[in-house]
């Protein structure tokens, strides 16, 4: 039996097996599996995908698009020893794919209370997203890669199989982290890292090519990379350095605010 607090949009096609909690929305063209478990407080948005035996609990809000495989695990307290049963949120944008034991956890209210995912996402086989990280668009993380909690993650930044990053970490745009790699540290945008601990290992070039970068913006890329990396020069002049080149580089300037902003310190 529906609850009366649940709506669900009549183009709706959900299993007679799946079990759906209170306070429930569900958008038109939805399809839901056998043995899936929506709890209280989900709202899933049009024309999502949700396969057999997933379970995803709330209070969680899900875009349009997404794809949810078997037994992924969508929206569930999290591994923290701080939480004891707050309210916290999960938020999750347009078109991602979640593919089989796919783990992604709320938020704590040590931090803002909410975990959130943003659009065009693939996460792959039992990839981990813990509480409180937040991720940009376009991002693939491979079979296992793991965020511990309170991770942000850029734009288009790829994570390879077994790759892990410390909490509180950060990973800037277009950076590319090798597999088995253990980032400690900050990655800044279009850096490719390796390694255990993980350190910088070139620039992101293929990325940048396919991602429609010119020649000229890539070249400059290169250039910033050695400002920071071959240069010699301390953290701070480095930064004025790159700070310069930004100038007439406007693509250097997520760079820029990366390191301005970075806590942990950067791989280096």
């Amino acid at each position: 039996m529906i609850d009366g607090s649940t709506k669900i949009d009549s183009t709706a096609n959900i299993h007679e097996t799946a079990i759906i909690g209170r306070n429930v929305t569900i958008g038109a063209n939805v399809e839901i599996g056998p043995w899936s478990l929506i709890g209280d407080d989900v709202e899933i948005g049009d024309d999502c995908k949700i396969l057999s035996n997933v379970i995803i609990k709330g209070p969680t809000k899900i875009g349009k698009r997404n794809k949810f495989f078997q037994f992924a695990s969508i929206g569930e307290d999290c591994q923290d020893k701080k939480y004891h049963g707050e309210v916290t949120y999960l938020e999750i944008a347009d078109d991602n794919v979640f593919r089989e034991h796919c783990s992604v956890h709320r938020g704590t209210i040590q931090d803002h209370g909410i975990t959130r995912i943003g659009s065009r996402n693939l996460f792959m086989i039992n990839s981990h997203i813990a509480h409180d990280c937040v991720i940009g668009d376009d991002c693939i993380f491979a079979n296992n890669a793991t965020l511990a909690g309170h991770v942000h993650i850029g734009n288009f930044v790829i994570f390879g199989g077994l790759a892990a990053i410390h909490q509180f970490g950060r990973v800037g745009d277009h950076a590319f982290i090798a597999g088995c790699a253990g980032l400690n540290k900050d990655c800044p945008p279009f850096v490719m890292a390796a390694g255990h601990y993980a350190e910088p290992v070139g620039v992101n070039t293929e990325g940048l090519k396919r991602r429609g970068f010119s020649s000229e913006s890539i070249e400059n890329v290169r250039k910033a990379y050695k400002i920071l990396y071959r240069s010699n020069l301390t953290l701070d002049k480095a930064k004025e350095e790159i700070e310069k080149l930004a100038v007439n580089e406007p693509c250097l300037l997520v760079m820029v605010d990366f390191l301005n902003d970075s806590q942990r310190g950067i791989i280096r």
